[in-house]
């Protein structure tokens, strides 16, 4: 199963459990879906007319969790954190994911400096190995294509993180080789299922019709 194939069928699924869900118990749903690993949209969760529901209630601060997922960034996070439930590791693990991937979105070039001030991140090594680990291994080869592209860089460098830095490009390079793998072979497992199972065709186009991510930043 491909990455944007499991993203539309979680997005369905947790779609489906808030539609199950009213009132107080909505912020369980909220909470499970912000912290699961693989869930980068969250739209249409929110857009689930049950969520209205927790506005104005003691559970409200949930909904703006979900607005924050599927509107905001880390910086946002940071500047409203004391009008929000205190997020799990998991959950800001994911916030910054996401400011990393709308960065990407809506950025030609992305700036160390930058990047380490949105994602509270001290030093170069250590967004390095975030982008790296945490960013790049989790999202499509597209998009790994567009981060990297994007980023620039640090212009002054001593021999230790040019050794580093040279680490970090074969490590991109290793996963970019391992994304076009798994790409190709689900290519061939969808042509197998296309031509063995009535309506494989429907099902593949539905499932690839539908985008990763639908965020927008904050105005």
């Amino acid at each position: 199963m491909d990455i944007e194939q499991k993203q539309a069928e979680l997005i369905e699924y947790y779609v489906k459990k808030a539609e199950s869900h009213k009132g107080s118990s909505l912020s369980s749903v909220i909470l499970e879906a912000t912290s699961h690993p693989s869930l980068f949209a969250f739209s249409e969760i929110l857009a689930v007319p049950n969520m209205l529901e927790l506005q104005g209630t003691e559970s409200s601060a949930y909904l703006d969790v979900l607005r924050l997922f599927a509107h905001g960034t880390w910086s946002d996070y940071k500047s409203n954190a004391g009008c929000l439930p205190q997020l799990v590791p998991d959950q800001a693990l994911k916030l910054k994911q996401l400011t990393v991937l709308t960065l990407a979105e809506n950025n030609k070039v992305l700036p160390y400096d930058q990047l380490m001030h949105e994602l509270d991140v001290t030093n170069v090594r250590e967004l390095e190995d975030f982008l790296i680990n945490e960013c790049m291994l989790q999202t499509s080869a597209d998009l790994l294509i567009s981060i990297q592209e994007k980023i620039k860089w640090a212009d002054t460098m001593s021999e230790l993180d040019k050794k580093h830095h040279k680490e970090v490009e074969d490590r991109i390079d290793e996963v970019k080789k391992s994304l076009s793998i798994k790409a190709a072979d689900n290519d061939f497992r969808g042509h197998e299922e296309i031509y063995s199972e009535p309506g494989g065709v429907m099902d593949y186009e539905e499932d690839r019709s539908r985008p990763k991510r639908r965020r927008h930043p904050i105005s």
